[in-house]
């Protein structure tokens, strides 16, 4: 994978960490996944196709970059399961997956609300669409910027707090939502959100350097999901049932 498309388009994740299973753990009490049919959409190397496998579901995965499919698939027992598509147009059937997983993708897409509009109609009716997107809160730009021409990699800070035209222009590579913009973006689709919240990070790294500290703002902060400050959190977690028609 290029740089130029490494920008765009985002990593995935390489390495499961505690991050990565408390999102799992989240996903687990929005949709059952034991003899479930699920799609990750965005998969990247099938971290989440993988666990989701683990955890007894028929797990199938998408994504647009080749690359990353060929690496997931070495990572028996998915390798049959994965299909290169792009998130707007879905290689598969209306209402056959229990879950579809939108994780960190929605933001690098070419058309955020048709790739959540494939998600619902992929999905049968009563089962979920699982959303972690941006949160226009969070007091860092985590997928870096453009300065003058040049792409400059790392958690930037204030960014996501200036008016929409600058900061589009300092980061056009990537979208990033406030609570009422994802709402707008799902409002007539034919689905209802049945839970949205936001969530803090895992300082995985943070606490790999500095223990203590990120142990302490682990704490802090997982408490402060349960309060208004939860607004602040990293990721919004949105999870949307598809209705009956």
């Amino acid at each position: 994978m290029n740089d130029e498309t490494a920008i765009t388009r985002g990593h995935p994740s390489y390495v499961w960490r505690f991050g990565q299973d408390r999102r799992l753990g989240l996903i687990r009490q929005f949709a059952a996944l034991d003899g479930r049919r699920v799609l990750d959409i965005g998969c990247g190397i099938g971290a989440y196709v993988k666990q989701f496998e683990q955890q007894g579901a028929a797990a199938f995965g998408v994504d647009i970059e080749q690359e990353r499919l060929r690496q997931a698939g070495h990572r028996e027992p998915v390798e049959r399961r994965l299909a290169q598509a792009v998130s707007e147009h879905l290689p598969f059937a209306c209402d056959v997956f229990d879950m579809a997983l939108l994780h960190e993708v929605i933001e690098h897409v070419r058309d955020d609300r048709a790739t959540v509009a494939e998600a619902l109609r992929v999905t049968h009716p009563g089962g979920r669409v699982i959303i972690f997107a941006p949160n226009r809160g969070w007091p860092f730009e985590t997928h870096g910027f453009f300065w003058r021409g040049r792409y400059h990699f790392g958690n930037i800070p204030l960014i996501p707090y200036l008016p929409d035209g600058l900061r589009r222009r300092l980061a056009p590579h990537v979208r990033t939502y406030t609570r009422g913009s994802l709402r707008r973006l799902v409002a007539g689709l034919p689905g209802v959100v049945v839970a949205h919240t936001q969530i803090y990070p895992g300082y995985d790294n943070l606490i790999a350097r500095r223990p203590a500290l990120g142990k302490a703002l682990r704490a802090i902060t997982y408490a402060l999901e349960g309060t208004p400050l939860r607004i602040g959190g990293l990721s919004h977690v949105m999870v949307i049932e598809k209705r009956e028609t």
